[in-house]
This record gives C-alpha cells, sequence and structure tokens, in this order.
C-alpha cells in the first residue's frame, strides 16, 4: 500500500496531535502510531503543564526558573518565546476540550496552581493527577472528528524515505525528506508513506534504561531514525532520572509525581530521617538532578534498596481528592499514602537531548521537523524543569505548524518513482531469544555504567559492550524478516550509542551529566551542545 499525504506525523502523543489538528485546516495529515493513538509519554504526565496565568506570577520568574535549572545550557531566546506564548496554547487546549483542575476563590473560579521542585511560584496546571490522559484523551476527540486526519494504530514506522538514496546519490542540493516506510504489525507488511512534509514526535527513549517511568512504546524511535537519515543530534547525555518512581515488586514503572513533593512531601531514609537538606537549600524542592542524585548516593551509602517519599503528615482528604489515582495505585498495592511512606528508587525519565531542530522545529534535513521529546530544541538545556515538557510539545507544534504551512505553498509533490520496502531475502527468524537477550544486555549496561553516576572507565566499557551487540544486531536485522520487537531493538542500540557518545565527549558534570572523573561545572571549555551525526560517527 503506498499512502500520499501533506503531513505525515509520526508520533500521536501531546506535539504530534496537536500539530495534526491544526494541519488539518490546510491539508491531509496522516498520524502513525505503533501501538494504541493514546499509548504514548503524554498519557502517563502526571504531573501537569506549567505556564503563566496566575496574576502572581511573571514571564521573566518561569523564564529565570527555566535557564537556573538549565544548568548554563539553554537558548535563552527560545525559553523566552515558549515560556511567552504558553498561555495561549493553554487556551487552545481549554478549547478543544481539556479539563483542568479549578478551584473556587471567592474572586471567582481560577485553576488550581500546583508547585514543582525548581519553581519558584505555583504555576502547574494539572487535572487532579491524570493530567496527560485528560490531554491525550482531549486532544485524540478532536483529531478524531476532523476528516482530514487520518490515525493508523499499530503502525511502525521503520526508516525515513530520503530522496537522495532513491536518487542514488548525495549532494548538496538533492537530499530531502519524502516520507517513511512504516510496518503494519498487524498484517505483517511493509507500506510506503509519501508525504511534502515529515514530523517527527515520537516522544522519547525511557527503554534504554532497565528502571524507567516510561511506557514500553518509548524506545527512542525517532531519534533513532533521523540519525540513520543524517539528521544532527544533540546533547544525548542529559538523560533525566525522575527521582520518584514506585519500588514494588508487582510494578515496573509507575511514576509517583513531583507535585507530592510540591505538595509538602519529605523524602525520608528507612529509618525516617529526612536528607535533602543535607544537598540543596531547597531540600525536597531542589530540581529533579539533584534530588536524583542525593537518591542514589543515599541508597549507595546505606545500602537500602529504596527511599521513602512521605506525605501522611497532609489532611487525608486533601490528598485522597490531589492524587486520586497515586492513592487508588498504592491501596492497591497495600500502601496508604494518607498514613504510609511510598517506596521509591530512581528512574529514567525524560532525555532532554534528540534531533537538532531551530526555532521552527526544522532539522538540518528538508522536509523534516521534529517536535516534542524526540526533539532538541535548546529550551531545556541540561536539565528540564519539571512540567515544562508538555509546554514545549504544544508550543512547538504550533510554531511546526506556522512553518510548515508558509513552506506548503511553495513544495510541489516529488515526481519520483519510490521503491517498495524490500526484505533483500531475509528469512522468518527461528531464535527470537538473540532479540529479547540482547535487549536485556543493552539496558543493564545502560542502567550499570551510564546513569546517574558516570565515570570515564564506566562510559568505556559501555562503548565497547554496546559496539559489539549492535554489530550483531544489525547482521541479525539483515538476515532475518523484521519484527516489532527487531526494529525497537535496533532503536535502543542506536539510541544507546548516541547517549554513551556525547557522554563521553564532554568533559564536565553539568545538569543530568554526573561525571566522576569531571565533577565540576566548566564554562569555559564546555558551554555548549554536544552534536553527532551519521558522517562523523562512523557507524
Amino acid at each position: 500500500m503506498e499512502v500520499k499525504t501533506d503531513f505525515l506525523v509520526i508520533g500521536s502523543g501531546v506535539a504530534g496531535l496537536t500539530f495534526a489538528i491544526k494541519a488539518a485546516s490546510v491539508g491531509t495529515v496522516a498520524v502513525v502510531t505503533k501501538k494504541e493513538a493514546w499509548e504514548s509519554n503524554t498519557n502517563y504526565a502526571q504531573g501537569g503543564i506549567a505556564a503563566v496565568v496566575d496574576p502572581s506570577d511573571t514571564f521573566e520568574y518561569h523564564i529565570q526558573d527555566t535557564i537556573v535549572a538549565g544548568a548554563g545550557l539553554c537558548r535563552e531566546e527560545v525559553v523566552e518565546f515558549v515560556i511567552r506564548e504558553g498561555p495561549e496554547r493553554i487556551r487552545e487546549l481549554v478549547e478543544w476540550g481539556v479539563t483542568f483542575t479549578k478551584s473556587d476563590q471567592e474572586e471567582g473560579e481560577f485553576f488550581d496552581l500546583g508547585q514543582e521542585g525548581g519553581h519558584s511560584r505555583r504555576r502547574v496546571l494539572h487535572a487532579t493527577d491524570f493530567t496527560g490522559r485528560e490531554i491525550e484523551r482531549a486532544l485524540l476527540e478532536k483529531a478524531r472528528s476532523l476528516p482530514s486526519v487520518e490515525i493508523y494504530e499499530h503502525f511502525f514506522a521503520i526508516d525515513l524515505i530520503m530522496k537522495s538514496k532513491v536518487l542514488g546519490r548525495r549532494g548538496a542540493n538533492t537530499d530531502r525528506c519524502l516520507g517513511a516506510y512504516v510496518f503494519d504489525v498487524a498484517r505483517n507488511v511493509v507500506h510506503t508513506f509519501l508525504a511534502r512534509f515529515v514530523i517527527l514526535a515520537t516522544g522519547g527513549a525511557g527503554k534504554v534504561y532497565t528502571v524507567t517511568t516510561n511506557p514500553d512504546v518509548a524506545t527512542g524511535d525517532g531519534i533513532a531514525m533521523a540519525y540513520r537519515a543524517g539528521a544532527r543530534i544533540a546533547n544525548m547525555e542529559f538523560i533525566q532520572f525522575h527521582p520518584t518512581c514506585l519500588y514494588h515488586p508487582e510494578v515496573k514503572s509507575f511514576l509517583i509525581s513531583e507535585a507530592v513533593r510540591g505538595e509538602g512531601g519529605v523524602l525520608r531514609l528507612k529509618n525516617g530521617e529526612p536528607f535533602m537538606e543535607r544537598y540543596h537549600p531547597l531540600k525536597d524542592l531542589a530540581p529533579r538532578d539533584i534530588v536524583a542524585r542525593a537518591i542514589d548516593n543515599e541508597l549507595k551509602r546505606t545500602g537500602d534498596d529504596c527511599v521513602y517519599l512521605d506525605i501522611s503528615h497532609r489532611d487525608r482528604d486533601f490528598i485522597k481528592s490531589r492524587f486520586p489515582n497515586i492513592y487508588e495505585q498504592c491501596l492497591r498495592l497495600g500502601i496508604d499514602i494518607t498514613v504510609d511512606p511510598i517506596p521509591v528508587v530512581p528512574a529514567a525519565h525524560y532525555i532532554c537531548g534528540g534531533v537538532m531542530v531551530d526555532e521552527h522545529g526544522m532539522t538540518n534535513i528538508p522536509g523534516l521537523f521534529a517536535c516534542g521529546e524526540v526533539s532538541c530544541t535548546g529550551f531545556h538545556g541540561a536539565n528540564r524543569l519539571a512540567s515544562n515538557s508538555l509546554l514545549e510539545g504544544v508550543v512547538f507544534a504550533h510554531r511546526v505548524f506556522i512553518k510548515a504551512k508558509e513552506l506548503l505553498s511553495e513544495t510541489s509533490d516529488e515526481e519520483l518513482t519510490i521503491p517498495a520496502w524490500d526484505t533483500k531475502g531475509a528469512t522468518e527468524s527461528d531464535e527470537s531469544i538473540v532479540v529479547s537477550h540482547n535487549w536485556e544486555e543493552i539496558r543493564r549496561c545502560m542502567s550499570n555504567y551510564v546513569g546517574i553516576v558516570r565515570s570515564n572507565k564506566r562510559l568505556a566499557r559501555a562503548e565497547r559492550r554496546i559496539d559489539l551487540i549492535s554489530r550483531e544486531i544489525d547482521e541479525y536485522y539483515w538476515d532475518f524478516i523484521i519484527t516489532r520487537d527487531l526494529l525497537e531493538l535496533r532503536n535502543i542500540a542506536v539510541v544507546a550509542r548516541l547517549i554513551i557518545l556525547c557522554a563521553r565527549m564532554r568533559k564536565e558534570s553539568r545538569g543530568l551529566h554526573y561525571n566522576i572523573d569531571y565533577p565540576e561545572r566548566d564554562d569555559q571549555n564546555w558551554l555548549h551542545d554536544t552534536v553527532l551525526d551519521r558522517y562523523s560517527t562512523g557507524f
């Protein structure tokens, strides 16, 4: 099957759907998503979306908080426009049916604003602790109501279709992204999707690590595809570990929102002792990188399996109404958070690097845009401020739309014969154990050697091991017929190598990247991005 459309959106989270809804007004839109459309990082975002909507808050306060958290690597002009454009994007979400929690006050009805680590003011809009799910619900309903939008579920994008490859040559004026080859998981066939513009909105890559808050779909597919196509990739060393993922044998990735600490939750050791005052003046409201390293250090020091987040001193009814999802999930496991502390550990949560884009979400490849977590915009710098990710997603989706709309009239369909997907003699594999074994080995290697605290020796060891595994995966990929598991394995191997290479390049500690061999921040030599592409790395 060949599908032709004006816009091909790969991914169905907040960024992809926001773009699709807007782009439907000027052209046809195909949204491909590798599982059900609602299965995205957006759907699991509990905390909320940060924006200046309260009269006591200011753009300047939010800008300053973001820049401080970003540890010197934020692009200040990007921070400025994202935050200033935020309130308008919030108004759009409300118009599209998103219901944020409100509080009744004497002066009228206002948004109930939360405060999270690193924020100097209450500015986090939320829908109790189901914010991501509420946004995903509303955007999906809106997108599905539009006749110009077609959503393809269980369609896994394999690789981007590049003009240079079709023509068999590379040149300064020849390359352009023309679409993507997409694997139809249910029918086990590969389709060709052609588009004037391709928008990567595939989310993050938490599944590169053993413990993550991300859903199973977060395997870095967009980053890997863009890298293979020749896009520039930046700042992959900055992996944000959320400090508080529920530690329980029956649950593998349940996030305990940062909003719990924002509402007074205290981190304690097994013996009940609070410890964050030893690490930062803001104590439990310190930025995430500091809190995650503090927990990591305490666990190594004590030998305990977890620390505890305690909000039991707050009113029982308040806890149940503010955190109904967390309350019910924990209660199901025998933890009553109104009286019991919650066992937590840090977990891979968000990647601040990704596909490098400009202020319009454009990559270095004509015809290819990226927005949301898959992209590196310069907004987050070396460490994302809590609840800024959904904000970045909606603002950049709007900017991608404005630019793509402007370019649409200037772009004609390419009169090229696009070859169908070629299996090249691949056969069915009877050794699926190879896929599962390599998957687990990559994730263990990354967790052990490229986690919260790194060293030169650990990074070198990780690079050697991931290189060996990657060569085995490449051989396997070309010999056997593709499966969804194989495609994800191929992608996490690429992302793992990019993380390691960027981490080895940066000879300092900054934000989310901490190397014990370079424990200090070095603004004289490292106040810049780490940038890679396939022509410079050799793989």
